[in-house]
């Protein structure tokens, strides 16, 4: 791509010494891979609300829904002051038109998922959720959001980064000048994307933009936005990219020979059983389809939903 597409990191991930104890806790996948394709937009929630570094350690406190940031030690309060940090922080990333944040998990301020919350008794459940990463899930609903520990899971990984790209193109989409023909155009470029992760949901959007005349051009947009975006938060399975497979054989399979049908469908099979991997079919897919010169096929996001030098799909 031409430019980076910008997202959000939490910073020690990349190697700035901003945590309690001055050290930092960088990510090699974030720095050393996904660094080549990502213009990565910092925070350091503690740093940027003015906190010191090094600092005393501090947890969240109280009610998991509303709960406190206070230090471990000493038990001075922070939340209204972090409260006001991410107030702040927002409408600055408001503007930077971010595709997605990772966050560093078990953070008291960016944890996203089972951040530890002291209750009175001083015993900790792991329900809770960093104020910063709440704030900005609040306030971007649709953002791809993860955390970097998650990312070493194959599945998740790809889903993730997946995603990314997907928003990234709808930005650009809805950043175009978008009418309801480009709309039209969009949605068939990623019909097959959208049945390897929701079927219900490519249904539901296929009925709304038929009937997309009858409504304003912004709802239209605004309510094919969300749909997008849930279909593209659950994950594909090997079930489901199965039935897409069969699906895109449907277009050529007149057009091969006996032993390429033969060679196709052992491939899809073999992934199916485990065997190879996803890419393996898709290579072979993807073959045909420029052989054969299949328009369609070709600009379907399904077949290259991210650049493949990321081998996400090597490893699904």
């Amino acid at each position: 791509m031409e430019t980076k597409i910008k997202v959000g990191v939490s910073s020690c991930l990349l190697g700035n010494r901003v945590r309690y104890d001055g050290g930092h806790k960088r990510d090699r996948y974030v720095t050393d891979i996904l660094a080549d394709y990502f213009q990565f937009i910092p925070v350091c929630p503690e740093v940027e609300c003015g906190l010191p570094v090094p600092r005393e350690t501090m947890h969240l406190s109280g009610d998991p829904d509303k709960p406190r940031l206070v230090t471990t030690k000493s038990g001075l309060d922070h939340t209204e002051k972090m409260r006001q940090f991410c107030y702040n922080k927002i409408k600055t990333l408001e503007k930077e038109k971010l595709c997605a944040f990772i966050f560093k998990k078990d953070s008291p301020s960016s944890g996203l998922h089972r951040v530890k919350v002291y209750g009175k008794s001083g015993q900790a459940q792991k329900n809770g959720r960093g104020l910063f990463a709440a704030a900005v899930v609040d306030h971007f609903p649709l953002l791809p959001v993860e955390e970097e520990g998650r990312l070493h899971d194959a599945k998740l990984r790809e889903n993730f980064i997946e995603r990314i790209y997907c928003y990234h193109r709808w930005l650009s989409f809805k950043g175009n000048h978008p009418d309801y023909k480009k709309l039209i155009q969009f949605h068939s470029q990623h019909k097959l994307q959208l049945m390897a992760h929701s079927p219900k949901h490519l249904s539901a959007m296929g009925k709304l933009v038929a009937s997309g005349k009858d409504l304003a051009g912004d709802n239209l947009l605004e309510q094919y936005q969300l749909y997008l975006m849930e279909a593209m938060a659950l994950k594909s399975t090997t079930k489901k990219n199965i039935n897409v497979l069969y699906h895109i054989m449907g277009h050529f399979k007149k057009y091969l020979t006996g032993d390429e049908k033969a060679e196709l469908i052992e491939t899809i099979e073999n992934y199916s059983r485990s065997i190879i991997p996803l890419v393996v079919p898709l290579t072979l897919i993807n073959h045909y389809v420029r052989k054969y010169d299949l328009s369609y096929l070709q600009n379907q996001s399904y077949l290259e939903p991210h650049p493949a030098e990321l081998m996400l799909r090597n490893h699904v």
